[in-house]
């Protein structure tokens, strides 16, 4: 294991991650160079169109005879949990900062998952041959934030491939596996101060344990699991088990990712690799789960698995009812490879036959909306994302809905708690004002102000559902597009919520229906009443857009009726038969507003995304 090295490379979204990794597959010559392209390891037609890492990857590489096993994670707070698991998996992690642009939210995010993990943290410096870079200024704030020296942060160019081998002999340089049963994964410098890494292995087990950081399912293996292996050694055709899920299967592939799969008899300890098994789905071995042999299995698994729930929810509902089935299809589809996403069945009076699904955040949703109308050709309509509350009834029992049409009776609420988050924002210090006014907007405080070099980090506390629609957007606009993001759940808080109904020509429209604080009701009403005018379209008699909460009507706007002159045909100026004309007309269309159906378009149920 002395020839073995585990790292990963952390940072803010297009910071050069995966750039970097191509030119580290190139100089290491585990790719060739004509089968060579950009992003390589972004092999999703998404991920390359959007230029983030969606789905990490690990890679085996070998430089100056030892074996380098690079994991490439995502850049996304979405993702956060995989890329701990990640961390979780290594020894070392190569932190890479833009220099045109220095360090942003979820750079420092991922820095603190690192210390946490108690990793050797390889600061990096890229893109310095742009004529923006301003490179000392970017190597102050990373001092600023590790506390190290000048000498150890090193500037590259991962385009170019300019300084490169340095980074990769400063990861031969770190710490290195630990040997069996001691679980210490220490440093290969005898001066390294820190602690031994204990808390991964229990001392002398000698069973089997690896660790999950991924996994997904091939349409003709089964699920493939990427795992490191920290205790024993896992052979093919082994038996294996999942400690947490309670499941079992057969290691029928096992082997190394360079970065096509390339198997082997065996995965030993400290090494990372892929096991392929006869599981039929990614429920059964989730990412932070631990694998050990079933015929002796491990007494403890490794700490840190949690159970990922959603928290965004939207529904999914198909334009043509015809394709609902192909829709549960493809949603069943993906998630084989995606234990994350969470659904059920809904019906819409208007939208028909849907579904309600669980995403861990809005830029999942996005990649699953895409996905669905790219990969299986379906046209969608996706309801207003909400988030999930958690309401105490009369009785003492607590229930979970994950939509404001669930909400029970108000009469046997005694209280609606909603999620909060812990945010971050980093942004230059002139625009202050502004963010911590957009912050007060959202119900939310501000809890710490420090700073790093010429920009300040905001620290503040918001609910959720306020944030999940246009938060981002208008951050950016207060901020020139200067500000980045990154969030995290803090817990649930009982609040004065209310749920506010939208009725279209006296019809309650369920899937319109919201949940709002009392004191913003009013407001939402008036805003969400006016967006519906402008995409309904104009009927033959007049139809009434109202606001409600209860039976109480907060808002109201009217879609004025066409008026048809039916006087035109009359050539005389007699007034008696105008009036007989007029007055059969109001009779058909106070009849027509009896029996008539409003057509509500795919628009009208996305415009809270659209509040501006």
């Amino acid at each position: 294991m002395r020839e073995i090295r585990n790292f990963c490379i952390i940072a803010h979204i297009d910071h050069g991650k995966s750039t970097l990794a191509d030119r580290m597959m190139e100089l290491t010559g585990t790719v060739e160079k004509r089968e060579m392209k950009s992003q390589l390891l972004d092999s999703m037609e998404l991920e390359r169109e959007k230029g983030i890492t969606i789905k990490l990857t690990p890679v085996t590489m070998e430089w100056k005879g030892v074996q380098l096993n690079l994991i490439d994670t995502p850049g996304h707070v979405d993702f956060s949990y995989e890329v701990s698991r990640s961390l979780q998996a290594v020894e070392s992690a190569v932190l890479v900062v833009d220099a045109t642009q220095g360090i942003q939210a979820q750079t420092l995010a991922n820095v603190y998952l690192a210390i946490e993990q108690d990793l050797t943290i390889i600061p990096v410096i890229n893109k310095i041959d742009l004529p923006a870079a301003d490179v000392e200024k970017v190597a102050a704030e990373i001092m600023n934030l590790l506390g190290c020296s000048r000498e150890e942060i090193i500037g590259v160019s991962a385009k170019t491939g300019l300084n490169v081998e340095s980074v990769l002999d400063r990861i031969i340089a770190g710490p290195e596996p630990s040997a069996a049963g001691q679980g210490a994964l220490s440093s290969s410098k005898e001066s390294d101060p820190r602690p031994p890494r204990n808390d991964l292995l229990t001392k002398g087990s000698g069973f089997a344990r690896a660790l999950i950081f991924d996994s997904y399912f091939d349409d003709y293996r089964g699920v493939v699991l990427y795992v490191r292996v920290f205790d024993g050694e896992i052979l093919k055709n082994a038996e294996i088990a999942m400690m947490a899920a309670g499941t079992k299967g057969l290691a029928l592939e096992v082997g190394t990712l360079t970065p096509k799969m390339s198997p082997a008899a065996k995965l030993s300890e400290g090494e990372i690799g892929y096991i392929v098994t006869n599981l039929k789905t990614t429920r059964e071995a989730k990412v932070g789960d631990t694998v050990t042999i079933a015929k002796k299995p491990a007494v403890e698994a490794l700490p840190g698995y949690k159970n990922v729930l959603p928290f965004v929810y939207a529904g999914f509902f198909p334009v043509s009812n015809d394709q609902y089935k192909d829709l549960k299809d493809a949603i069943e589809k993906l998630s084989l490879s995606d234990s994350a996403l969470r659904f059920e069945p809904e019906n819409s009076p208007v939208l028909g036959f849907g579904l309600r699904i669980g995403f861990l955040g809005l830029l999942h949703m996005d990649i699953i909306r895409e996905r669905l109308e790219r990969e299986f050709k379906l046209d969608l309509i996706v309801t207003n994302p909400s988030t999930n509350y958690e309401v105490m009834l009369a009785n003492g029992e607590m229930v979970e809905i994950k939509s404001a049409a669930d909400l029970p009776d108000v009469s046997e609420v005694a209280e609606i708690r909603e999620p909060w988050v812990k945010g971050e924002i980093i942004l230059p210090k002139g625009m202050i004002g502004n963010v911590l006014e957009l912050i007060n907007s959202k119900r939310g405080h501000q809890t710490i102000l420090s700073y790093i070099e010429d920009r300040a980090v905001i620290d503040f506390e918001a609910p959720m559902a306020n944030l999940l629609t246009d938060f981002y957007d208008q951050l950016k606009s207060a901020t020139s597009g200067y500000a980045s993001f990154n969030y995290e759940l803090n817990g649930y808080r009982a609040e004065d919520l209310v749920r506010v109904d939208f009725l279209v020509a006296g019809h309650k429209m369920d899937a319109l229906s919201v949940m709002a604080h009392a004191k913003e009701a009013d407001g939402i009403g008036r805003e969400v009443t006016k967006k519906l005018k402008e995409v309904i379209p104009r009927q033959n008699y007049e139809v009434a857009l109202q606001a409600a909460i209860g039976a109480r009507i907060i808002a109201r706007e009217t879609i004025g009726a066409y008026r048809k002159d039916v006087t035109v045909k009359i050539h005389t100026g007699d007034r008696d038969r105008k009036a007989k004309l007029l007055q059969k007309q109001k009779r058909g269309k106070a009849r027509m507003k009896r029996f008539g159906k409003v057509d509500i378009p795919a628009e009208a149920f996305t415009v809270m995304l659209k509040r501006d």
